[in-house]
């Protein structure tokens, strides 16, 4: 779409108001409206400007002048305003270079693209991920010094079986068996479909949905695969329009990885599949279907897999999902089938089309312009440097001895370790400028200060079962 198209689009759907999005460095959308008469097609060159130092992680105060420009390809009408409103994505410049801002991570995500193009090793890169998520009727939480709590609830939780409900009619996923169940066990079809449906409306293709493995509305939802940009923006949507279906039927939906005890955690695994052009370059005759490009890739992310969780399990929360014997990968090897591993081969279909591998360690906290760039980063150090991923593990690893699984290298234990790793492991991401030591500085300070930091000053209230009374 040209800004002349732009323009002629916002009247075709009677839209007198403009809403300019863009993502922060953490992976949420900003936003600004604008009335449509106040732009014109020089918008589209020229941006707006914004206050950069009330972005986290971007700029100090006395530098915060930075200019928006939509990028006209992403035009849609948003679904949720009361008026017709036309949404569009913004890239983000400096002021006075008229460069891109290297922060901006729809940016990172543009040069990622462009790296794997002059690298000849393939024109594009298709990414799928399946993000999960939990849909609540309620949630209190609050944060002082001399109090600290948190409250969830859904009228599908296990804990609600003897809840008066006037009345109470029992149908409630177990804890860990909410994976697949019909109506009236599953209460939340229908407003996962309504999701769809806005999906659909935006040109995001669902391929499926479903109740996931945790009680209190654990779901799922699949979007067909897209190439890197595509997709890093419609998961951007994806958030927004699960979030606010949820709100406008009196729920709330959280992307946070582990938010109740005891069960399993929401992840997003990631499928990745490199092209050229048409033709698919996963598939062969190697180990699972795969060919030698696809086996350096799972090499290539097996090597960098610690320093890329700083990005795609990006939260403190994210490693209380990811803990040795319970449901999230947490050994670091690649097996066809097998869902304990960190890299599965999916094997549902011979068309070498679907030859894909998943990266099973990610959540969806991550933000999406950043993890997806990351993982290719690491594919493409793979491939040039021929990185060996190891020996598949293909026996159940939850049934494998301590000394069995030395030989494998775990995921970090801690949000800590995993920005450690990408301290010490960060070269492959320079390649090409897509990332910059800036971003990555900036990334690991940031956590460090208002997460790492924070966490530890804070007394956690399972302490006080444990050492009240010491």
């Amino acid at each position: 779409m040209t800004p002349r198209e732009f323009f002629s689009y916002a009247k075709k759907n009677n839209a007198q108001m403009i809403d300019l999005k863009f993502t922060d460095l953490l992976g949420t959308w900003q936003h600004c409206s604008f009335h449509i008469e106040t732009w014109d097609e020089k918008t589209f060159e020229e941006g707006v400007g914004f206050d950069g130092s009330s972005i986290r992680g971007w700029q100090a105060i006395n530098v915060s002048d930075m200019l928006a420009i939509p990028d006209p390809k992403t035009t849609c009408m948003d679904p949720f305003f009361e008026k017709p409103t036309v949404s569009v994505i913004a890239d983000i410049f400096d002021p006075e270079t008229l460069k891109e801002y290297n922060r901006d991570p729809r940016y990172v995500a543009q040069k990622a693209e462009q790296y794997l193009r002059k690298t000849g090793i393939a024109t594009h890169c298709n990414v799928g991920p399946e993000p999960e998520f939990f849909i609540f009727d309620e949630v209190r939480y609050e944060q002082k010094q001399n109090l600290g709590f948190y409250h969830i609830d859904s009228v599908e939780g296990a804990w609600n079986t003897a809840r008066f409900e006037e009345p109470n009619l029992g149908y409630k996923p177990s804890y860990k068996g909410g994976y697949f169940p019909v109506s009236p066990t599953d209460t939340l079809h229908d407003l996962r479909g309504e999701m769809v449906y806005e999906m659909h409306k935006l040109g995001i293709l669902v391929e499926a949905h479903h109740h996931e493995v945790g009680t209190a509305g654990q779901s799922e939802i699949d979007m067909r695969y897209a190439p890197l940009l595509d997709m890093a923006d419609k998961l951007m949507w994806f958030k927004y329009i699960v979030k606010n279906v949820a709100k406008r039927r009196n729920k709330t939906v959280t992307f946070m990885p582990k938010p109740i005890f005891d069960d399993n955690g929401s992840g997003m695994h990631i499928h990745m599949s490199l092209w050229n052009d048409d033709t698919p370059l996963f598939a062969g005759e190697g180990y699972a279907g795969l060919s030698e490009t696809a086996l350096y890739a799972i090499g290539g992310l097996l090597r960098h897999a610690q320093a890329l969780l700083a990005f795609a399990a990006p939260t403190s929360n994210s490693y209380h999902r990811l803990v040795p014997g319970f449901e999230a990968p947490v050994n670091l090897a690649m097996s066809a089938r097998n869902r304990s591993a960190a890299i599965r081969i999916p094997m549902y279909s011979k068309n070498p089309k679907t030859k894909r591998i998943e990266f099973r360690c990610p959540d969806p906290s991550c933000n999406g312009y950043l993890t997806f760039s990351a993982m290719l980063m690491a594919i493409i150090d793979g491939i040039k440097n021929k990185i060996d991923p190891g020996e598949p593990l293909d026996v159940d690893i939850y049934e494998m001895t301590p000394e069995e699984l030395e030989g494998y290298q775990k995921t970090p234990a801690l949000l800590e370790d995993a920005l450690q790793a990408l301290k010490d492991d960060h070269q492959f991401l320079l390649q090409g400028e897509v990332f910059t030591e800036d971003l990555i500085e900036t990334w690991i300070d940031y956590k460090m200060k208002n997460e790492v930091d924070e966490l530890r000053l804070r007394p956690h209230p399972y302490e006080f079962h444990l050492y009240y009374d010491c």
